[in-house]
C-alpha cells in the first residue's frame, strides 16, 4: 500500500496543478498573439474587494477573495507529502509564493487576467493553511 501512496500523491498533484493553471492561466481569452498586449497589473492591495463589498457583489467577493485562498490549499498540504525536502513551513511558503508568482506573470503576460499584488498575498496564505493541515495530520498520525 505505501508504495503506491507516493505515485498517487504525485498524480494527484500534478492534476492539481493542471486545474489550478486552467483556471488561472489557460482560460477563455487565452491566445498566444496576445503576448504583452492586454495584461494589467494592479498594486492596490485589496481596492478591489473592498469595492466588490460596497457594491454588494458578495458572490464575486466570495468567489476571487476566498478562491485565491482555496486555491492554494492543496499546494500546502501535497508539497511537503512528496518530498520531505519540501516538509518546512519556509519552503511551502517560498514555493507557494513563486507558483503565485509565475501564475500572476502569466496572467499578464498572456493577458487572462489581472495580475494583482494581493493574490500574491491570498495565494500565499492559502498555502499556509494547507501546510497547517499537513501539519495536523502528521501530529494525529504520531499519537
Amino acid at each position: 500500500m505505501k508504495k503506491y501512496l507516493k505515485p498517487a500523491i504525485l498524480t494527484v498533484f500534478c492534476v492539481y496543478l493542471i486545474i489550478l493553471l486552467r483556471i488561472t492561466v489557460f482560460r477563455a481569452g487565452f491566445s498566444i498573439t496576445n503576448l504583452f498586449q492586454n495584461g494589467r497589473i494592479t498594486f492596490d492591495f485589496f481596492a478591489g474587494y473592498l469595492e466588490m463589498l460596497r457594491s454588494n457583489m458578495f458572490y464575486e467577493f466570495i468567489y476571487l477573495f476566498i478562491g485565491n485562498i482555496i486555491w492554494f490549499v492543496p499546494f500546502g498540504f501535497l508539497l511537503p507529502c512528496l518530498n520531505s525536502r519540501f516538509s518546512s513551513i519556509r519552503k511551502v511558503l517560498l514555493f507557494g509564493f513563486l507558483l503565485s508568482l509565475l501564475i500572476e506573470f502569466c496572467q499578464f503576460a498572456l493577458g487572462t487576467g489581472l495580475s494583482e499584488a494581493d493574490d500574491l498575498i491570498l495565494n500565499t496564505l492559502g498555502a499556509l493553511i494547507g501546510y497547517g493541515g499537513y501539519s495536523a495530520v502528521l501530529r494525529l498520525k504520531s499519537k
